[in-house]
């Protein structure tokens, strides 16, 4: 069972909620900060249950802009589904929720005219890095081996706006259920693929050149070890430039405390 005090532990700040995983209700009783995943058109998850769930925290929906419905520059007939005092985070999308057509939309355009509507908008930077700094706003990145060293380089260069880092967590030192939860993960960031042998396995099967392959991975990747070591990584995040860690609980928000 999560509780708060395992939580408080782990120095996050919000949780990244998948409706397909989670009754998003659930994260009502905890006292961090949402983030709700875009999953596709047929995983909206209720619009009444995102504003309880904002009532006594800041919640914010990632809106994927190239796709039909949240287009600012197309069909926007979903951009109000949204409801008052919901935050939203802009992204360009993950292939995965998108058709052919929408991940062949220009990105720039729709995220200016999206931050135009929703001057507020977290961006997501993930593919579209320079584009997404241009646009302006808080920049949310997916935690990576440079992640560190760009916010630095950010706050030195002058950037005073918000940044967050979105990160799978695995609050354990459990070798086997870190691999289970984020090697495939980690495995498809472009550097590790290139670094696996082929056909390599990506869990807790996963051995010699893989593995070690893979143990490195999910630490440049992803928030994993035992409580100490994941508060320990989230405030070198923070001492980086970092103002929000974002976790997504990759073996269940139960199992994020421990």
């Amino acid at each position: 069972m999560l509780t708060e005090g395992a939580l408080a532990r782990t120095g996050i700040d919000a949780v990244a909620l998948k409706p397909t995983e989670v009754d998003l209700s659930r994260a009502a009783g905890l006292s961090v900060d949402a983030v709700v995943d875009y999953e596709g058109r047929d995983e909206l998850p209720d619009p009444d249950v995102l504003a309880d769930l904002a009532s006594d925290r800041t919640v914010r929906v990632t809106t994927p802009v190239r796709a039909d419905g949240f287009d600012p520059l197309g069909d926007d007939g979903l951009w109000d589904w949204v409801p008052d005092g919901v935050g939203r985070i802009l992204v360009a999308g993950n292939p995965a929720y998108l058709t052919e057509a929408e991940q062949g939309r220009a990105v720039a355009p729709r995220l200016g005219a999206a931050r135009d509507r929703a001057p507020d908008a977290w961006v997501g930077t993930e593919s579209v890095e320079r584009i997404a700094l241009a646009a302006g706003g808080p920049q949310f990145e997916l935690l990576s081996r440079s992640t560190e060293r760009d916010l630095h380089a950010l706050r030195t260069a002058g950037f005073e706006g918000r940044l967050a880092v979105y990160a799978p967590t695995v609050v354990t030192d459990d070798e086997d259920a870190i691999l289970d939860a984020v090697g495939a993960y980690a495995a498809r960031r472009g550097p590790v693929r290139a670094a696996l042998p082929e056909d390599a396995a990506t869990d807790a099967t996963a051995t010699g050149r893989a593995r070690e392959v893979l143990t490195q991975a999910v630490r440049d990747y992803a928030l994993v070890g035992d409580g100490e070591t994941v508060e320990n990584r989230v405030e070198r995040l923070r001492e980086a430039g970092a103002d929000t860690v974002v976790a997504y609980p990759a073996r269940g928000l139960d199992a994020l405390g421990r």
